[in-house]
């Protein structure tokens, strides 16, 4: 071997091993997240409506809803019940009584009722009016005191109702990526309510959250949300013309983020959904406030379901 051959071979073998190249900017940048898949969580938040719905206690299991006279009413299965109760219900359940505004219910001997998991042997029942109400049940049945103004009633409910055990679902629209929107909340000069008409042909008076602006199809449109106490998102009821024909008649429902600190908000159509009286005649719903009927067909979230 040569001089220098020998000198390049000892310079490979005692050097330092080459430093791997940098990677191009493309590689050693953080990857973006990917964007949403409308088609998935829409899905995904369909899944769970559904199973609110159809639980034991959802909207699918109201079976009644009898407005409470001053003094006495009896309830029970039997058929002259001044307050229908489904079975296993007694005969003679027991009997609700009325003093101005509050009610108490007295079961009937034998009647196993309970309240919060516990024997109820009688008493007042709270009502709605602040809060969850006093949920009295018998196996599957139950019931609960509502006020609407200076109406109580009595709200009656059934795990085995037929509209709950024959349930076949909602039809909706496909997910469109068109009908997630950006809204901008535009708030009120100073603190108002909104004047929400009901299916029992009053108004009723809700917190106003100010007005959302948005554009569809290049086109500027508006609708007023109300803020419920204790909720920590938007709620909105709309009328759209899709309600002629493919939507429920009466509107549809409507959750949506509190806005950002630029007070943007995103409404997501493919997520408004039917209310409760598009499957039971014993709800109380709130309708479309006036001002809050789009001009505009909107052909996502559920259709038409239920025959009221």
């Amino acid at each position: 071997m040569s001089t220098l051959a020998l000198v390049l071979s000892l310079a490979l073998q005692t050097s330092p091993p080459a430093k791997p190249l940098p990677k191009p900017a493309a590689q050693t940048a953080q990857k973006k997240a990917p964007a949403e898949d409308v088609s998935a969580a829409t899905q995904a938040w369909h899944a769970e409506r559904l199973q609110r719905l159809t639980s034991p206690d959802g909207w699918l299991t109201l079976v009644g809803l009898t407005w409470l006279k001053e003094g006495e009413q009896t309830a029970g299965s039997a058929p002259d019940s001044e307050v229908p109760l489904p079975a296993p219900a007694p005969s003679k359940a027991g009997t609700f009584v009325r003093h101005g505004d509050t009610v108490s219910f007295q079961p009937a001997p034998g009647a196993a009722f309970t309240l919060e998991g516990k024997p109820f042997a009688g008493g007042a029942l709270k009502t709605d009016e602040k809060g969850a109400p006093d949920v009295v049940r018998l196996e599957g049945v139950s019931f609960q005191i509502i006020r609407r103004q200076d109406r109580l009633g009595v709200r009656v409910k059934d795990s085995e109702a037929a509209a709950r055990k024959q349930f076949h679902g909602i039809p909706t629209y496909p997910a469109s990526e068109a009908w997630k929107v950006e809204a901008r909340l535009v708030p009120d000069e100073k603190p108002r309510t909104l004047s929400v008409p009901t299916v029992l042909g009053y108004a009723e008076e809700m917190k106003s959250a100010g007005t959302l602006v948005f554009t569809v199809a290049g086109k500027e449109y508006r609708l007023m949300p109300v803020l419920e106490e204790g909720s920590d998102e938007l709620f909105i009821i709309f009328g759209d013309e899709t309600n002629r024909d493919t939507t429920y008649g009466a509107g549809r429902f409507l959750g949506a983020p509190l806005p950002d600190k630029d007070g943007r908000v995103v409404l997501d159509f493919n997520r408004a959904y039917n209310p409760p009286c598009a499957f039971t005649r014993f709800a109380t719903c709130p309708l479309p406030p006036r001002g809050n009927r789009l001009a505009v067909r909107v052909e996502a979230g559920e259709k038409r379901a239920g025959d009221h």
